[in-house]
């Protein structure tokens, strides 16, 4: 992995402990994420994007692996190191109503990281609650709303401007578009591109959309059954998808073609995903590809090198 990385994810994986059986959220994931880009994480529902991302920024500890931070070895951190870290690395929430504390006003709660680490005087942390209103375009006024007076937007635009309180190096947006309305989704998508470039910030990005992860990531990794089963630049993944699943998800975009020619069915994907609890020999997917082959079923494929930068678990690619 590159030296220069802001961010490097080696071999990380995490369990859970089900019913007495053993719950696989995470297997053997690696990336590596250089300051200023973002990382697109996709895949269905269960296959471990945010569990990955809580693993990132140590709210959850991972049983194996490491999670190399600005050049520091961050895994084996004790809590008083931890609450230093938060400073550098924050998450802007799914659900922003849910998120919020309902009896602190808007003003209160994006002041709150600040007063806990001790960050300026009261009039100055209040003068930077007023500016990072202005960033995520709310008006002052907003400082003495209560999470309930707001909309969803006005409520994400909120968790953003916390997120920014601190003036982090790394924020993990878990799905930060998905609770909002369309027109919605628009506003905030381009509010999070231009404080990237503003702020130099560094995104680890989840989504289901993919049109909004190929709009916004540099780098795009596939999960599946919590393992990366394809990695790649966002342009080259897009235009030339090797593994099976990403494929079938690539696929099932709704696109509105240009001509009679470019019309083609709707895809979706055979089948549910495996449960954690059991996942299946071999390939994880195999159950639901069209393409597997015997070996798919007995032997776990190794991630191999499709081309510079793009890679790719799967047997039948060469």
């Amino acid at each position: 992995m590159p030296s220069n990385s802001l961010l490097q994810v080696e071999n990380v994986s995490k369990t859970f402990r089900v019913r007495g059986k053993k719950l696989h959220a995470v297997e053997n994931v690696s990336f590596a994420l250089e300051a200023g880009k973002t990382l697109g994480l996709v895949g269905e529902s269960g296959s471990g994007k945010s569990t990955l991302g809580r693993l990132v920024l140590r709210l959850l500890d991972s049983d194996k692996g490491r999670v190399v931070f600005d050049g520091t070895d961050i895994t084996k951190f004790k809590k008083k190191d931890l609450r230093a870290l938060r400073r550098d690395m924050q998450i802007i929430f799914q659900d922003p109503s849910a998120s919020l504390n309902p009896r602190m006003t808007v003003g209160e709660a994006i002041e709150d990281a600040m007063a806990i680490h001790q960050i300026g005087t009261k009039a100055s942390r209040q003068q930077r609650v007023s500016e990072l209103l202005e960033k995520v375009g709310l008006p002052e006024e907003v400082k003495y709303a209560y999470p309930h007076e707001l909309s969803g937007g006005q409520l994400q635009r909120v968790g953003i401007a916390r997120a920014l309180s601190l003036n982090p190096k790394l924020l993990i947006c878990d799905e930060p578009v998905s609770a909002l309305d369309v027109s919605i989704q628009v506003q905030v998508i381009q509010l999070l591109r231009d404080l990237q470039k503003e702020f130099n910030l560094t995104y680890i990005f989840i989504s289901h959309n993919l049109a909004v992860v190929e709009y916004l990531s540099d780098e795009i990794a596939v999960l599946y059954l919590g393992e990366v089963v394809e990695q790649a630049p966002a342009d080259e993944l897009f235009r030339k998808p090797s593994h099976p699943y990403t494929q079938v998800l690539l696929n099932s975009i709704l696109k509105i073609p240009n001509s009679p020619e470019q019309r083609q069915k709707m895809l979706s994907i055979q089948g549910e995903i495996p449960s954690p609890l059991n996942p299946p020999s071999g390939c994880a997917f195999h159950p639901r590809c069209s393409f597997a082959t015997d070996a798919c079923k007995t032997v776990k494929p190794e991630r191999r090198q499709v081309s510079e930068g793009h890679y790719a678990a799967c047997h039948l690619v060469e």
